[in-house]
């Protein structure tokens, strides 16, 4: 136990899941991919790499903001698993009880969700998604009213926070500390990134041009700060798994900055011709990152090199043409 969260911090949740149809937990698996990191960063790239001004006044502004304000978040989470360090629920542990009904492949995919390591507190799936949605929500100004985006955003927070208890992988309290984490980060991240509506107390909050002084440098410098706070309280206590997640946190701050250093910030959307193998190079990236996890120094490089083109790669066009207009 450290402070108040210890091992044995449900509420007879785990009893009540557990009465739920069969067909139920295998919906809710599936809704917590929409939390997954992988899916997160893919949403939060593309929305980067290709809205347009009709979703927000300065979209690669809006865009690179929201994913500061998702790492934020994932250092937040290192830092507070490192820190806490309590077991998920038993059930997490395994065995997996798989529905008879599913084939073989679905069968695989199930026993890969409902199956889980390392710490349960806060829940990474509800911070991130309660990160990511609400700051599509913020950013993108421009789409439907600020009503409908807030209940979206909120809506598919819950979803993905209740999924993480109905597939046993963590108690109602984790999913409620991320959903809380989650919200503060990005309020934090928008006030740091210089959002008018969050420094003038809410007022100016219907204006449709707010993301035009948005500046996402200072939330990649806070979520590589805090992400080497989680490293220095893993490495202390042994956390080989958070060790790890606090180093790529820090270098996706890190990267987030640099790449953001090289882009001017009012760049057009990408060219779907440059995306696309630009995609393939960072997914390449992203996947080497996790798989050579133990060379940590590794890690570190490949994860920053990713970051860095993501958030670099709306330059990229207008300097591929001013080399092509040199060279002629």
């Amino acid at each position: 136990m450290t402070g108040f969260v210890t091992a044995e911090r449900g509420i007879g949740e785990i009893v009540l899941v557990d009465a739920l149809p069969e067909v139920v937990v295998v919906a809710f698996a599936a809704v917590t991919h929409l939390a997954d990191p992988w899916f997160l960063f893919g949403l939060l790239a593309v929305g980067y790499w290709f809205a347009s001004d009709r979703l927000a006044a300065a979209p690669r502004r809006a865009g690179a903001t929201a994913i500061a304000a998702v790492t934020c978040a994932y250092a937040a989470t290192a830092l507070g698993k490192a820190w806490f360090a309590v077991p998920r629920p038993p059930g997490a542990a395994g065995p997996a009880d798989v529905p008879t009904w599913l084939p073989g492949l679905l069968s695989a995919w199930y026993e890969a969700q409902v199956l889980s390591d390392g710490f349960g507190f806060p829940s990474g799936h509800a911070t991130g998604g309660a990160a990511a949605y609400l700051a599509l929500a913020l950013v993108y100004d421009r789409a439907w009213t600020a009503r409908k985006r807030l209940l979206g955003g909120v809506a598919v927070a819950l979803a993905v926070a209740a999924s993480r208890i109905v597939i046993e992988v963590h108690y109602l309290v984790d999913v409620l500390a991320g959903l809380v984490v989650g919200g503060g980060v990005v309020l934090g991240a928008l006030w740091l990134a210089g959002d008018p509506r969050v420094w003038r107390g809410g007022s100016g909050s219907h204006s449709r041009g707010a993301t035009a002084a948005l500046d996402p440098t200072l939330p990649f410098l806070l979520a590589t700060v805090v992400s080497l706070g989680a490293l220095t309280v893993a490495v202390a206590n042994g956390h080989t798994g958070e060790v790890v997640e606090a180093g790529i946190g820090i270098a996706t701050g890190a990267g987030g900055a640099i790449g953001w250093r090289l882009v001017d910030g009012d760049e057009p959307a990408i060219p779907v011709r440059i995306a696309v193998p630009a995609l393939a190079v960072t997914g390449g990236l992203w996947v080497s990152a996790y798989a050579l996890s133990g060379a940590f120094a590794v890690t570190l490089a490949a994860t920053t090199a990713a970051v860095v083109a993501v958030v670099a790669l709306p330059a990229l066009p207008e300097r591929v043409e001013a080399l092509s207009a040199a060279r002629d």
